[in-house]
């Protein structure tokens, strides 16, 4: 499905920066996601996105940083089995850090392991009910599970929070009109 693509860069890549100690828990997050909402532009957006991600992406632990950054090296030449491994030490060494679940999700929805991602993404969402790429891995697993309406509202929520998100707006418009052709 076209629409699937769209959002799955939002939901698995991020930023790899590093800095000082971070995670979904930072100081910061909570002006950055303030300025998210009122971005005017999507290349405003994208760039407070990426601070976003940068922050969300730091552990403050240069051994688990490591593994994440390995398994995301991994996942993208498509070394499933590495990139699983790593990302299985991170949620079990850090179970409270948020992006080591969302990297996991992203990785077991390629694998077509689709509620074992849905698991992975609530426990992001738990961690950090503002994570927007989570959020929109929610809504690809749902559409991948033929749960028009939970994606479409998972979709509905990433505006909510990014309100200029091309990708979240184009993909609930796609799955909004999927729903209506079947409601005819």
């Amino acid at each position: 499905m076209v629409m699937t693509g769209l959002l799955l860069c939002t939901f698995a890549v991020g930023s790899l920066t590093r800095g000082a100690s971070a995670d979904q828990t930072d100081h910061r997050l909570p002006a950055l996601f303030d300025q998210l909402q009122q971005a005017k532009t999507p290349d405003e957006a994208a760039s407070i996105e990426g601070t976003i991600w940068s922050i969300w992406t730091e552990s403050g632990n240069k051994d688990l940083d490591r593994l994440m950054m390995e398994g995301t090296a991994a996942m993208a030449i498509n070394d499933y089995a590495t990139a699983l491994s790593d990302f299985d030490e991170v949620t079990n060494r850090a179970p409270q850090f948020a992006e080591g679940w969302n990297k996991r999700a992203t990785l077991l929805y390629l694998i077509g392991d689709l509620q074992a991602s849905l698991d992975d993404i609530g426990r992001v969402l738990k961690l950090e009910p503002r994570h927007f790429g989570a959020l929109a891995g929610l809504g690809l697993v749902n559409l991948g599970l033929d749960h028009e309406e939970a994606a479409r509202d998972a979709f509905a929520d990433v505006l909510k929070i990014d309100p200029m998100n091309a990708a979240a707006r184009a993909n609930l418009k796609a799955v909004q009109q999927e729903i209506d052709k079947k409601s005819i």
